[in-house]
């Protein structure tokens, strides 16, 4: 029964974040509305870090079988792409960067 509400909590907030994404005409996918959400909702202790922990902790556990699909996909159709796999490379490794020292001066940024 304690999965069953904290699937049931995180599903709530994950819903709240898709009728955002829907009445706000912002281009902002929903998911991040569900997380800005969700932040907000610990940050304000409305929803508690234990109410949530255990179905969090399975869900990060799980994620790397998410990217099974589109790996294998990527392979099957690498033929289409080896012409272009240095710029894929290179998007891949400059946004990498930026998404990292952007968290990073996030992270200081929230800590000051």
């Amino acid at each position: 029964m304690k999965y069953l509400m904290q699937i049931m909590i995180i599903g709530g907030i994950t819903f709240a974040g898709e009728m955002l994404h829907v009445l706000i005409p912002l281009p902002v996918p929903a998911s991040v509305y569900g997380m800005v959400i969700l932040f907000i909702c610990l940050c304000l202790h409305i929803v508690k870090e234990e109410q949530i922990e255990d179905t969090a902790q399975w869900l990060l556990a799980v994620m790397p079988v998410m990217f099974i699909g589109p790996g294998v996909e990527i392979m099957e159709h690498y033929t289409k792409i080896a012409d272009s796999i240095l710029p894929f490379a290179l998007v891949v490794l400059i946004s990498t960067v930026l998404v990292m020292a952007a968290t990073g001066l996030t992270v200081q940024g929230v800590m000051a």
